[in-house]
């Protein structure tokens, strides 16, 4: 599991990798200058920024108040950028990870204020930080389509936050049990787990337990194997 956040944790995330189907709206799916950059342009560009202002991204993400972030980021406009919702998104999925679903919903509503400012910017072809005033001025000013938009697209995200969190959970889950699988492997590549399963049930007659047929399996081959099972049954 943590193999998989660390891996994660340095991609280049945003919305519309979290969802291949996109959101409601396609207010995320427009041209950004980072689409011209390689993958590993785009990772070590994430990770610098995040080693660097990682504490500062955490404070905004738990920002209640839309005069608290907006002063926020007035004090740190270097905070409103792509790399800053990227790390939100996957915070976001930890959280939820981690079943700290209250604190998920708190992140995942800044995560979508930052990509609104994003959006916005993309619009007026300006930079992020030239615009976000404009971004509170509407939704402060209960600009009611404007804030219907938003939480919509609140609320989509947070569904694909549950749904990559519980696959990052599944496979994870999947490595592990192959891992001890491969820890129970006897001669021959034998599952004693898969062996045991497929074993008759002999009525009126105690079948070997799972442990004892554990330490047969990995002393002996499968032949072995059966024919101790068989004695075992034979004299009972």
């Amino acid at each position: 599991m943590e193999e998989l956040r660390k891996k994660e944790k340095n991609m280049p995330w945003n919305v519309d990798t979290l969802s291949k189907d996109g959101f409601s709206k396609s207010v995320f799916n427009v041209k950004t200058e980072q689409d011209d950059e390689s993958e590993e342009q785009k990772e070590k560009k994430h990770k610098t920024f995040v080693e660097k202002y990682e504490k500062q991204i955490k404070h905004f993400g738990m920002l209640r108040h839309w005069d608290d972030s907006q002063k926020y980021l007035s004090d740190n406009p270097h905070l409103v950028c792509e790399e800053t919702a990227n790390y939100l998104v996957i915070w976001c999925i930890d959280l939820e990870v981690e079943e700290k679903h209250a604190l998920m919903q708190q992140v995942a509503h800044q995560t979508i204020v930052m990509q609104f400012i994003l959006e916005l910017a993309k619009s007026l072809k300006v930079d992020p930080r030239a615009c976000f005033r404009q971004f509170f001025a509407k939704i402060k000013t209960a600009d009611q389509q404007y804030m219907e938009g938003f939480n919509d697209e609140l609320e989509s995200f947070k569904v694909r936050v549950q749904e990559r969190a519980k696959a990052r959970i599944e496979r994870a889950m999947k490595e592990y049990e192959e891992e001890e699988r491969q820890k129970r492997l006897g001669p021959g590549g034998l599952d004693p787990v898969d062996v045991y399963e497929s074993l008759p049930q002999v009525s009126n007659e105690r079948r070997i337990s799972r442990d004892e047929f554990r330490v047969l399996a990995k002393a002996q081959n499968k032949k072995y194997i059966l024919w101790i099972l068989l004695s075992h049954q034979e004299r009972k």
